[in-house]
């Protein structure tokens, strides 16, 4: 049996859903009251596949806006991120393309898993999709999730998981 240790960034525009996806993740829980994320927020979640133990260390950086953008500094170290977009908000998708490229420019190529979340609001998703194609081609899987009903929540984290375990590991 191995441990082994992985930083995971989760990515996206604000009040995309990343906080109340890694809270339903960690935690199995749901707030409808919105609460901004300043800097970042660390969680821990262990997982085992078949013989490894996989602590994940979850960082939930700060949502991107006009405002602000991710400081390089917090994307250093991390085996992999989850890249969230709120398709109810289509500004949320050029937020989404634009992190995607800055975290490729400071530590290149690393796994990653899509997020097209609030799909219990599905009806008023008014984004245009096509754009993230390639995002989806280019990453390791993409989920329709919903933090509300927990739709998606634990493959979207484990997809991820899976692909950050070492091909020597029986995985």
């Amino acid at each position: 049996m191995s441990a082994i240790q992985k930083k995971i960034c989760m990515l996206g525009a604000y009040s995309v859903g990343k906080t109340s996806l890694v809270s339903q993740y960690v935690n199995s829980i749901f707030s409808e009251k919105y609460t901004t994320t300043i800097g970042v927020k660390i969680d821990k979640k262990l997982l085992q596949i078949d013989d490894t133990t996989l602590s994940m260390i979850l960082w939930d950086v700060y949502g991107e806006d006009n405002h602000q953008s991710v400081m390089p500094s917090y994307l250093r170290g991390m085996a992999g991120y989850i890249l969230v977009t709120d398709p109810t908000r289509p500004s949320t998708l050029t937020s989404t393309l634009t992190l995607h490229a800055k975290v490729t420019e400071t530590v290149g190529d690393v796994p990653f898993v899509l997020a097209l979340n609030k799909s219990d609001l599905k009806s008023e998703w008014v984004a245009e999709l096509d754009e993230l194609q390639g995002l989806k081609d280019s990453s390791v899987a993409w989920f329709e999730t919903s933090a509300k009903m927990n739709t998606d929540v634990d493959p979207l984290f484990e997809s991820l998981a899976k692909a950050l375990i070492p091909s020597g590991s029986k995985a």
